[in-house]
């Protein structure tokens, strides 16, 4: 028995079946974490290695480029970037999508072992970092503080970042911008001369005079006693009275040679919050934790936190993403409900019935909740991306509904009873369903195979929408027929209302399919005129995409400002925070929208790794600024932007300067283009650099145009002789060493109070370490004791160097980066193209463009290919349907008018042509064939009966006219609240609801004449080609009986 008769046989079971479904459904609703985007599956990781004191050429040479040779090596690498700055090296590894990101890591850990005894001695070990979408940080907490900023660090790390710790889900809690305690000896070099004592001495003494040392155990009679030497230092003062060496028979104690500062590390980052200095707490997730609920906790703890710290320190909100989060989710919700509320009207107002309205409107729920059991299964989220795909599916699932229920209606007006109609009924449409939702799961099903930056997009999207369909289908052969027996009457009597409101309605409906009779017999009988108009239309369409620019993803509005500042190399950090302050005063009377402006500058501490991932130093200032929801405020965020960007331009001071939209994080913030420039030299790549940027300038549309590599430092740097060197017993490596530890100091030991750790640093006293004559004038002592002033064996010489080298792929690497504003992308890569071409390259030197540009094409040309799969899978399963090759093609002709639909729409509306809204368009594959194989099946249906060809298209187009434009408008108006919505995250989804509206109106009005003409043209010819070949075999029979 079909799945329709057991369905209408057996009304308790398919009832019970679908109650089962939704529970479940409800029930792994409610245990879904809920996250703005996918989890990420992540293809980066990144390779950090410390070397205190070095330049950035130094870092190039002895660190990134051992490091980079080895790493080439590791399978599925894509790309592998360097940057080398003063002290550290990152090099960043990009692999291909899809591959095992912890196998990877273990290969790059076993390369990095095999160089890591070719580092120099005083680099730290690598340090490898996985990227994912769990190191964006949930909440950024701003700290404000006055009297207690020397002890900060630890004030926070106690009553602060521990409690937050604790908190299931989270999985890091890092703090910026609070300086730690470190003890500062502090030697002065006289002194130390006259005594005969060198820095590595006091360190030596200091790190064996702070242990404690166990003695073993000895017996007293019966029992047993542990032996402990306990030397460690109680208190810093202590240090003061160590014995550090002898002169003329005396002891010299190291308050003879050095002063004990027990205070903050030098050269700290400092935090400003709202022009108050302070601190940031960054909170990063695990991964797969509930990001709103980690969020929830967070800001439930936070009055409980701040009775724990002293009265000065004030805690704040910088960014919390579950405020983005919340409001995506909401405005989506909203989206989904007005998108149901639509349909129901819909489909009210073409059947007329609250029966009939209800047995397709049951479908929306039991198919969406359903869904539900897919993300709970394999552990996805409620995210973006799982709400858009409800919204986008809420028209379609009724569809299969809609089509089986008015073919039963029909049944049962011509006097069928109700359980006869809806097997009979069903079983007539069931096959061009089933095709149907075939068509639609080849749309959306190939999106679970995408690759790339999309794929991770849009595989959710694509396992949600095919699992919906087939639900959908599921309900349309056994729940629709099931409920249409019970519910639907042969002879239903109406009341006064009906007869007020849908008598007209109906009266209007059956003009409308009448007048469309009348236009397909017009169509039918000028196929030829017909035929030019619409290819005509298609045509002049394709003008228009010359005129529809491109970008990779539109921009949200998610409140989030990050605003990145360089001073010239060498500003010192007061001048830097007196700048900025200034700007941000100015900032907050100007645009009353902001909310809250953090800013962080100086150089951060090696152990910080959030911040060392960031470029930072003295002359650099990183700002966060949080708006008020876009709801509540006049001026989109991209206004702002602009205008913080005129205001920039009056601080000359200021060499670069960037504004990102939407915290300069994930997808959504303006798109920006790399132009890069490969050579190996500085200076020919420097003036290539200098002329693109001011090409780009002077392009309308670009922002922030700036060079990644910044004017040369000026540093001292030694020239070692050699063979004085040797003179005197030494060898350069001792030398550089000795100079090291007294200008960058030497850790000597830890000081522990309280369970705590702090460096004990020995170094030159800062008076002494203040001019060239003071670097000349340290003392450099060989193995026998025996000293020797540096000038002596070297010269102090002034050069500049780049602060950081760039590379990439192994080669070096400068990038010319511009921020695109109020034009489509595809505008500024054409103009800059042209100028680039016109430019004398020198030999050596290659411009290529990455970025977003890059992003997009990659991503264009797998969207490229999956529209072609689709095409060629839903061709066959069109043609299995129907046995033919002819058909399928016939209906097929619809998708050059639905594109043509998505160019006009996108001109019209000022939409670009992006990853949304071709996503849109391969969408309308699917929807758009659906109305050609509902309209084809009843005409071959009808030719089957004996009708003739002419007959059967004219009625079978009038008779499936009303379903054709019910699921049209079901799904159109469906698309509506996504194609206009205005809440938070709505820019993201809007080229994708405008691209399928466009599409789907201007393809179903074509196809509607189109598709029938066709058909008649290809009929007419097999009826003739038939007949040619009975008339030649006739024709035959009768040669061979004579």
């Amino acid at each position: 028995m079909s799945l329709y008769g057991s369905a209408v046989k057996r009304p308790i079971m398919t009832t019970l079946c679908f109650v089962a479904v939704v529970i479940l459904g409800l029930f792994s609703l409610k245990t879904l974490p809920i996250d703005l985007y996918p989890d990420v599956e992540t293809n980066t990781l990144m390779v950090m290695t410390s070397y205190q004191g070095a330049s950035a050429q130094d870092i190039e040479q002895n660190v990134t480029r051992p490091l980079e040779n080895v790493l080439n090596s590791v399978n599925d690498l894509k790309h592998i970037t360097s940057k080398s700055r003063e002290g550290i090296s990152v090099i960043t590894l990009e692999f291909e999508y899809g591959k095992d990101i912890d196998v990877l890591t273990n290969d790059v850990r076993d390369k990095l072992d095999l160089v890591s005894s070719a580092l120099p001695d005083d680099a730290e070990n690598p340090t490898i970092f996985k990227f994912s979408s769990d190191m964006i940080p949930i909440v950024m907490l701003s700290v404000r503080a006055s009297e207690s900023m020397p002890g900060l660090y630890k004030i926070l790390d106690e009553a602060v970042a521990n409690p937050l710790a604790r908190i299931n889900g989270v999985g890091s809690v890092s703090i910026s911008g609070a300086p730690k305690r470190e003890i500062h000896i502090y030697a002065d070099p006289t002194r130390m001369e006259a005594y005969n004592i060198s820095i590595e001495q006091i360190a030596q003494v200091v790190a064996a005079e702070n242990r404690n040392i166990p003695g073993g155990s000895f017996d007293i009679g019966s029992d047993t006693y542990s032996m402990r030497v306990q030397g460690e230092f109680s208190s810093s003062d202590q240090m003061a009275d160590i014995v550090v060496g002898s002169h003329e028979g005396r002891n010299v104690y190291l308050r003879d040679v050095a002063r004990i500062d027990d205070s903050l590390e030098e050269r700290a980052q400092q935090t400003y919050n709202d022009g108050e200095k302070g601190a940031m707490v960054i909170i990063q997730k695990q991964s797969g934790a509930n990001s709103v609920e980690i969020s929830n906790k967070v800001l439930q703890m936070l009055p409980s936190l701040q009775k724990r710290l002293p009265s000065d320190v004030k805690l704040g909100i910088i960014v919390d993403t579950s405020d983005n989060i919340r409001n995506t989710i909401a405005s989506l919700v909203e989206t989904v409900l007005y998108a149901l509320l639509f349909v129901v009207i819909v489909v009210f107002f073409f059947l007329g019935r609250w029966r009939a309205t209800l047995i397709i409107t049951i479908t929306i729920p039991i198919s969406l909740i359903a869904s539900f059991i897919y993300l709970a299964i394999t552990g996805n989220s409620l995210n973006i991306v799982s709400l858009s795909a409800l919204s986008i599916s809420i028209g379609m699932v009724v569809d299969d509904a809609i089509v089986v229920l008015e073919n039963v209606t029909t049944h049962i007006e011509r006097g069928s009873d109700p359980k006869q109609a809806a097997v009979h009924g069903t079983n007539e449409v069931a096959i061009s369903v089933i095709a149907s939702t075939l068509t639609l799961i080849a749309v959306f099903f190939p999106l679970t195979l995408v690759t790339g930056m999309t794929g991770v997009l849009f595989r959710q999207l694509g396992w949600m929408v095919t699992i919906m369909m087939i639900i959908s289908t599921t309900c349309a052969l056994s729940l629709t027929p099931m409920l249409c027996s019970l519910l639907l009457r042969r002879d239903t009597k109406h009341g006064k209302i009906y007869r007020i409101f849908f008598t007209p309605i109906n009266r209007g409906l059956d003009a409308f399919d009448r007048g469309y009779g009348r236009l397909l017999t017009w169509v039918v009988s000028h196929k030829l005129i017909t035929g030019i108009a619409c290819m005509a239309t298609f045509f002049g369409s394709l003008v228009l995409l010359g005129r529809v620019g491109t970008e990779f993803f539109p921009t949200a509005d998610d409140g989030r400002l990050s605003v990145s500042l360089e001073l010239p190399i060498g500003t010192r950090v007061e001048i830097s925070q007196e700048l900025t302050a200034r700007l941000v005063e100015e900032w907050r009377e100007k645009y009353p929208e902001i909310k809250v402006i953090n800013y962080t500058t100086g150089s951060a501490d090696s152990d910080n790794t959030f911040a060392s991932l960031r470029d930072n130093g003295p002359h650099i200032i990183s700002m966060n600024i949080r708006l008020s929801d876009p709801g509540d405020r006049e001026r989109s965020i991209t206004e702002i932007a602009a205008g913080m960007r005129r205001d920039l331009r009056q601080y000359p001071q200021f060499k670069k300067a960037q504004v990102q939209v939407g915290g300069g994080a994930g997808m959504g913030g303006q798109a920006t283009i790399d132009y890069e420039i490969y050579g190996y030299d500085f200076e020919a790549t420097d003036s290539m650099a200098a002329r693109l940027k001011t090409v780009l300038e002077g392009i309308p549309g670009t922002a922030d145009v700036f060079i990644s590599r910044s004017d040369y430092q000026p540093e001292y740097q030694v020239d070692f002789d050699r063979e004085k060197l040797a003179i005197y017993g030494l060898n350069l490596q001792t030398a550089a060493t000795y100079l090291r530890n007294r200008i960058n100091g030497t850790i000597a030991s830890r000081f522990r109070e309280d369970g705590e750790e702090y460096d004990i640093m020995v170094m030159y006293d800062p008076a002494h370490r203040q001019s060239i004559d003071d670097i000349e004038n340290i003392l450099i002592y060989n193995a026998a004791g025996k000293g020797v002033r540096l000038r002596d064996v070297g010269t102090v010489v002034e050069r500049s160097t780049p602060p950081t080298i760039e590379r990439k792929d192994r080669e070096r690497i400068v990038t010319v980066k511009t921020t695109v504003q109020d034009v489509p992308m595809s505008q500024i890569v054409e103009a800059s193209q042209k100028e680039i071409d016109r430019m004398d390259i020198p030999q050596g030197i290659s411009i290529s463009l990455s970025g977003s540009y890059e992003d997009q094409q990659d991503s264009f040309s797998d969207l490229l290919m999956l529209a072609i799969l689709i095409v060629i899978l839903v061709y066959i399963v069109m043609a299995a349907q129907f046995e033919s090759y002819t058909y399928p093609a016939i209906i097929m002709t619809s998708l050059l008018f639905a594109f043509s639909g998505v160019f006009i729409i996108l001109w019209l509306t000022g939409h670009t042509l992006n990853v949304m809204s071709m996503i849109g368009a391969i969408m309308l594959i699917g929807i758009v064939v659906k109305n050609g194989i509902v309209l084809i099946d009843y005409i071959t249906l009808n030719r089957e009966r004996g009708m003739s060809i002419r007959r059967a298209v004219i009625l079978g187009g009038e008779s499936r006219l009303r379903p054709v434009v019910m699921t049209t408008l079901t799904t159109i108006l469906g698309m509506v609240p996504m194609a206009v919505g205005t809440g938070q995250g709505a820019e993201m989804w809007r080229p994708m609801g405008t691209a399928v509206i466009g599409g789907l109106t201007f393809s179903t009005v074509l196809t509607l004449l189109f598709v029938p003409m066709l058909y008649c043209v290809f009929a007419h010819n097999g009826i003739r080609n038939t007949r040619k070949k009975l008339r030649k075999a006739f024709l035959i029979n009768k040669n061979d009986r004579k």
